[in-house]
Parts: structure tokens; C-alpha cells; sequence
């Protein structure tokens, strides 16, 4: 990728978001996307239906980042490289990048200023236009939710104009999270009823690239974030998680991979940013596990190297020092990619998985055991990916961690396995064994949505990961967080000391997320 489109496009996406927003033709020319029978008629939702529609567009692209600057910007850089599942390969990236905890600020403050500001700007025109109510905005809430979950899980503290004297303060990363529970038990309020009288409920189906504006999948999908949230809470706030993820479950989350959250973008993000700019290859964490176990998604997830090395497919290590992008891209793996794969962001199998957390805590009818549902969350992945028969797999209480073997020593070198755990299920291991199992399975499946994988890494500890290749002004080996935009400390000085506040600790990569145990 070209610096102008890293450094420059923050200011051009805001303006250009401002610009949509101000524009009153930016809605003319929708079709009518009601389908009789199956469809809210349009007499209800004529009004909500034509004037919203391009900020649903909107809302979407920023919940599910896959346009190539924002996918690179707001995913790879970022998660994806700290959730071990790609690393940079680019040299131009190799000294100020956030795998070594010290990434410039122009990286730092996009997902602030370009992100947040178009998924505020489309919501308030859609509960402008809605009056906030019925399911347009309902469906609203609902997207929302997602990417503020994002962004707080990267910066922590966010300001979202929870304070009507200073749309500029911040709230805290709790206040956040509940505020996120709210919005989505509103929005599911709204839609289960509707849901209820007409299964087949259909809005906008035209200009929703992930469910076709079938109601009742976003409906699921709600259910799901729902779930996500408690088992992200569940060690600072149990009582709560314990009666969310319940009640998530009851209401129905998604199991069968036909409702798997996947936005279709041509071309894809990662494409993109591994396979046409090839600025990012496997991350040696997610290789070296996958090579351990044998594990048939290895092929599915990364194509082979381009010089022969001691494996077909070959991961490198975190904050590596690479030398020479043309020589990287050809010694380590690209994604298996293609222009028009859909980008998955929420899956049946990442459910089963925090199912099977929800039945180790002790939560009720989460559909299973703690066993039962851990090997669904395998099976579901492998049935997603196309990578056969799991049973085999399942079975496999031998197989552990590869050591990874660096084809390029002066990059990153050679490490040993640091982690010793295997794949079947043992109901006499020890808690921290089946947690350490169940989330190194669950890291693998929910590849390649990296921002959830990192928050794995950081909510639980596992996978345990390779050392950092270079050495870092910091003891951790994976951020728990991104600083602030520098100028805030400037242009919202007395909120940002606020926020600062509200980490209770520095403004920097160390400092936890509040639901960190």
C-alpha cells in the first residue's frame, strides 16, 4: 500500500463522509426493495426505506471494514497483527508498526477520526429520519453496537455522546460496554415481535450486503454480539454475563454457518493486503500451531510459499525485522484469498465456542456440555472451511504445537513451541487446561477476524504466543490496547485527561482494557 493511502486518508474519507452525509441527492435512485409477501410493506416503511438506505450502506462498511483502506487501516494493521494471524512483510512497515508497540500516528488515530465519525454521522441520520424507532433503526442500533465494540476494545474509553453538555467527553470502557447491551436489547425488542407475526420480514434487501435485509438473521445476529459481549465481560462483571449470554442463547444465536455474518466487498480486504499489495503474510503464531496439529485449515487459510522451504506453508514472527518486501513475500505465506471471497466477521462456530465457555462457567441451557459444544465450534469450523471429516482431528490427544523454523534467520529466527496443549477434549484436565484448549480452538476457528482473536489473547491469556522478534520499550508481548490520537492530548485537552482517568493507568499499550482479568 502507498503512504498517501495510509498518511492522507483520514482527511479525504472525513470530508468525503461529511460530503454524503450533506448531500441531498446521495439517496436519489434506490429501487424498492419490499418484496411483496416476504417484505415490511411499503406504506410502513416507504419513508425509512429510501432515505436511509445509503447510510445503512455506510453504517455497514464500518462494521464490517472491507473496502481496502479501511480493511488494511482498521483490521490488518491493527488486529490482525496482534491477534498472531498476519504480520507485516512489508520493510517500510518493519520499524514503527503496532506489533512493537510503537506505530505511528497516523495508524493510531484512524479508526478514531475516519471510523467512528462516518458510523456516528449515518446513525444520527437514520434516527433522524426513523424518529429512533421501528426496525430500520432497530437494524441501526444493531450495527452501531458493532463497531463501537471495535473501537473501544482497541482504544478503551470512547466518547459516545453519552454527556449532552460535551459531545467531545468520554465514557468509560464499562459505561461503553452496558451502553452496548442497551442499544441491542432495544433493537431486538423492536425486531422480535416483527419477526415473530412474519419470519420472512425483508427490508432494504438491495443495499444489505451481509443478510439481504432478512430481519430475522439480523435478529440472530443480534442475539450473537449479545453473547460475544458476555463471555468478554463475564471475569469483571459474572452476574451480568452469567444473565446476558442466558438470555442470548434462549433468544436464539446463530448455529448453522448458512447465517454466518460474511459481508460480500470486491474486492475483499485481504485480498488486497496480502495477495495484490503483499503487504502482509502468515503470522508464525497461527503456522506453527496449525503445522503441530496437522490441521487440514493450514491450506485453507494461507497458499504456499513461492520459494521452497523446509514447509509448503510458512508463518513469520511477530514485529520481525524484515529487510526486503520482495524477498518476505516470496519466503513467508500469503492469505488463500480470492478477489470476490466474502469477509467473515461472526460465525456458528465462534458461538458454539463461547456456548462451551458459557457451560464451563456454570451458565444454563447453553444447548450442551462444555465437551459437546467445544467439538460442534471444531466441526462448524471445519465444515466453513471446507476442510472434511473433524473426527480424525477430534481424537488427536498427542499432536501439540509446532517449533517454528524461520526460513529467513536474520528476519525473526527460529523459537520454540511454547505452548504444550492438544486438541481432544479431557474433562479431567485441570480448568486453566480446558480454558487454554478451548481458546486456542476457538483463535483458530474465528481466523480471519483478528480483532477477536487479539481480544482472546488479551481477555484470556491464550493462545500462548510466540516472543516478539524485536525487542519493544514495553515487558508484554501483546498490546492490550492502542494510545489515544496524539491530538487529543491538544484539541480536547480537558476531556482527554478524562479519559485518561478512566483507564486508571498510562496512555499507552500497556494499560488493560477494563474486562481483562
Amino acid at each position: 500500500m502507498k503512504k498517501i493511502n495510509i498518511y492522507k486518508a483520514v482527511t479525504a474519507c472525513t470530508f468525503a463522509s461529511m460530503l454524503l452525509c450533506s448531500m441531498s441527492s446521495c439517496t436519489d435512485g434506490f429501487q424498492e426493495a419490499n418484496r411483496p409477501g416476504t417484505g415490511a410493506s411499503l406504506e410502513d416503511l416507504s419513508r425509512d426505506n429510501y432515505q436511509t438506505s445509503s447510510f445503512l450502506v455506510q453504517m455497514e462498511n464500518e462494521a464490517f471494514p472491507e473496502q481496502e483502506n479501511a480493511y488494511q487501516m482498521n483490521e490488518d494493521l491493527i488486529g490482525n497483527y496482534l491477534g498472531r494471524y498476519m504480520t507485516y512483510a512489508n520493510n517500510g512497515f518493519s520499524e514503527k508498526n503496532f506489533a512493537r508497540l510503537n506505530a505511528p500516528n497516523g495508524w493510531v488515530r484512524y479508526p478514531f477520526k475516519d471510523s467512528m465519525p462516518k458510523t456516528v454521522s449515518a446513525f444520527k441520520e437514520i434516527a433522524r429520519v426513523t424518529k429512533s424507532e421501528g426496525p430500520v433503526y432497530a437494524w441501526a442500533l444493531i450495527l452501531r453496537a458493532q463497531s463501537f465494540m471495535r473501537l473501544t476494545d482497541m482504544y478503551g474509553p470512547l466518547p459516545i455522546g453519552a454527556d449532552a453538555t460535551d459531545g467531545n467527553a468520554y465514557s468509560s470502557q464499562e459505561d461503553v460496554y452496558k451502553s452496548l447491551i442497551a442499544d441491542l436489547n432495544k433493537a431486538t425488542d423492536i425486531i422480535k415481535p416483527l419477526v415473530a407475526a412474519n419470519e420472512n420480514m425483508t427490508i432494504a434487501d438491495g443495499h444489505d450486503k451481509v443478510y439481504q435485509g432478512k430481519m430475522a438473521k439480523w435478529l440472530k445476529y443480534a442475539n450473537s454480539l449479545k453473547l460475544r459481549i458476555a463471555i468478554r465481560i463475564r471475569y469483571v462483571e459474572p452476574t451480568l454475563a452469567k444473565q446476558l449470554g442466558e438470555q442470548a442463547v434462549q433468544d436464539g444465536v446463530i448455529t448453522s454457518n448458512d447465517d454466518n455474518c460474511a459481508i460480500a466487498y470486491t474486492p475483499n480486504g485481504q485480498y488486497k493486503t496480502s495477495v495484490e499489495w503483499g503487504d502482509s503474510r502468515a503470522c508464525a503464531d497461527l503456522e506453527s500451531y496449525l503445522t503441530g496439529y496437522n490441521d487440514p485449515r493450514l491450506t485453507k487459510f494461507f497458499k504456499p510459499t513461492e520459494e521452497a522451504g523446509n514447509r509448503s506453508i510458512i508463518g513469520c514472527r511477530a514485529a520481525a525485522k524484515i529487510g526486503n518486501k520482495t524477498t518476505a513475500g516470496k519466503a513467508y505465506s500469503a492469505a488463500n484469498i480470492k478477489q470476490d471471497s466474502k469477509g467473515v466477521w461472526l460465525t456458528a462456530s465462534e458461538m458454539a465456542f463461547c456456548r462451551a465457555e458459557g457451560a464451563l462457567a456454570g451458565w444454563s441451557n447453553m444447548g450442551g456440555t462444555a465437551k459437546s459444544l467445544y467439538e460442534e465450534g471444531v466441526k462448524l469450523s471445519f465444515e466453513q472451511w471446507g476442510a472434511g471429516d473433524a473426527t480424525t482431528y477430534l481424537a488427536d490427544n498427542t499432536s501439540t504445537e509446532a517449533n517454528y523454523v524461520d526460513p529467513i534467520s536474520d528476519y525473526g529466527g527460529n523459537v520454540n513451541a511454547v505452548s504444550n496443549i492438544t486438541i481432544k477434549w479431557d474433562d479431567s484436565a485441570t480448568d486453566e487446561q480446558k480454558m487454554e484448549r478451548l481458546i486456542t480452538q476457538k483463535w483458530i476457528a474465528m481466523f480471519p477476524n483478528g480483532q477477536e482473536g487479539w481480544s482472546e489473547i488479551r481477555r484470556t491469556g491464550y493462545p500462548k504466543v510466540f516472543p516478539l522478534a524485536q525487542s519493544t520499550d514495553y515487558s508484554i508481548q501483546v498490546a492490550n490496547r492502542i494510545p489515544f490520537d496524539i491530538d487529543e492530548a491538544t484539541n480536547n485537552k480537558a476531556n482527554y485527561i478524562k479519559a485518561v482517568q478512566l483507564l486508571k493507568g498510562n496512555d499507552d499499550y500497556a494499560t488493560k482494557m477494563w474486562w481483562q482479568r
